[in-house]
């Protein structure tokens, strides 16, 4: 689609468009033709009846192909009055000249003026609307003082004709109104009851999640105490092991039972915790580590990115939790280079160091675009997990090309053993 800035002539045309629309631009303009066509058919045999069994008085001398033709032509604004509202209330207006000048006053014209009234007045706004109804009957009102009536109806006076059309055009008009209050109110009923439906949902929702956080909280407690009972009941147990093993049975014992009460509990947390778009009955499996990055390593390359692994100084006793976050680290840094990189190598470095442990995942490709998004979602999960355990991280590319992803976290928060004469 061509961009157009506003004041164009493709957007006053289109302005325009929207404006003589009656039912509104998404509206179906074959099935408001159909409609509106059979309507305007109507009309047209409701005049030729009328034409046919009519007194002779009312007749014009014009032949039957012209009186058809003009019929026809008086309710074409009838077929069209939903689809183009302003050029059929135009054309209304202007076929009021045909009684002055051929003396035929159409019954379908009548009808035709009706109808446009009632649809000005019941589609558009109050100001239009008016404007419409004053095109449409001031000339038909005129028409009325120049054409003479019948002189076989004296009855039918100028002040009576003109009381009659302007009736009638009252009458229409107000209907319309009418109509068009009736609609306006259905539509801000309906959008405030979705509005209240979508804040009650909104608050149920809010609801829910707020008793499960409570819910987890209690949990929460429960599982830490669980846990504690059990440090302190094990660390009773090695006292007494060598003096009381029978003692020390019954403690790991209770140990046991506990562990077990535990893990009940850790389930109960995760089925409150886990959300309505994850499945209640996902497998558990067993979450990847240290031992997993090589055989990611090994994938990726199968995957076409030639990749290296290195790694520096002894792992020791880390927290599953830390594996976890530097197998994901490396996991998305490597699906980024095979995604972004190109035609290019990487290099996965782990430094198992006293103090620090470093996480560093480089490719020699082509780097971000320079309208590159600054942060995805990836990125972010990364930043997350390197700040639960107090580390930092540091993305952007590299002075020779590529990509770097440069994760450091402090050993003495990851459950590590300090180790003499590491890296």
């Amino acid at each position: 689609m061509v961009a157009t800035s506003p004041g164009t002539p493709r957007q006053r045309a289109y302005r325009w468009w929207r404006s003589i629309r009656a039912d509104g631009p998404d509206s179906s303009t074959p099935m408001l033709l159909a409609q509106d066509g059979l309507l305007a058919g109507g009309v047209v045999l409701v005049d030729l009846l009328i034409a046919a069994t009519g007194p002779a008085e009312f007749g014009s001398g014009l032949s039957w192909p012209a009186i058809i033709a003009w019929s026809l032509i008086a309710a074409v604004p009838v077929a069209l009055r939903r689809v183009v509202l302003w050029p059929a209330v135009l054309f209304s207006a202007a076929m009021v000249a045909v009684p002055v000048v051929t003396g035929h006053q159409p019954t379908s014209l009548a009808i035709a003026l009706i109808i446009l009234t009632y649809t000005a007045a019941g589609w558009l706004r109050l100001r239009p609307a008016i404007v419409a109804t004053v095109l449409l009957w001031v000339p038909a009102l005129l028409a009325v003082v120049l054409v003479p009536a019948t002189p076989e109806l004296p009855g039918l006076t100028l002040a009576y004709m003109l009381f009659v059309n302007g009736s009638t055009a009252l009458v229409c008009f107000f209907v319309g109104r009418t109509v068009h209050a009736r609609r306006s109110s259905t539509l801000a009923l309906a959008q405030r009851a979705r509005v209240a439906e979508e804040n009650q949902r909104a608050a149920a929702e809010q609801a829910v999640a707020d008793e499960r956080r409570r819910i987890a909280r209690e949990l929460h407690d429960v599982v830490a105490h669980h846990v504690s009972v059990m440090g302190v009941l094990a660390t009773g147990a090695r006292r007494v092991l060598r003096r009381d093993p029978d003692a020390a049975d019954e403690v790991l014992g209770t140990i046991a039972e506990t562990s077990r009460s535990t893990l009940r509990e850790m389930r109960r947390l995760l089925d409150v915790l886990r959300t309505d778009t994850e499945p209640a009955s996902a497998e558990l499996a067993p979450q990847p580590g240290l031992g997993g990055i090589e055989s990611l390593v090994e994938q990726i390359r199968e995957a076409g990115l030639p990749v290296t692994l290195r790694v520096d100084g002894v792992p020791g006793d880390l927290d599953p939790g830390v594996t976890l976050t530097l197998y994901r680290i490396v996991q998305e840094a490597l699906t980024n280079a095979l995604k972004h990189a190109g035609t290019a190598t990487a290099e996965v470095r782990l430094s198992f160091g006293i103090y620090w442990l470093i996480v560093e995942v480089f490719d020699t490709g082509r780097g971000p675009a320079p309208d590159h998004t600054p942060v995805g979602h990836g990125l972010v999960g990364m930043r997350e997990r390197v700040a639960l355990y107090g580390g930092t991280l540091r993305t952007g590319p590299r002075p020779g090309g590529g990509f770097r992803i440069y994760a450091k976290l402090p050993m003495e928060q990851l459950g590590a053993a300090t180790r003499e004469g590491a890296p």
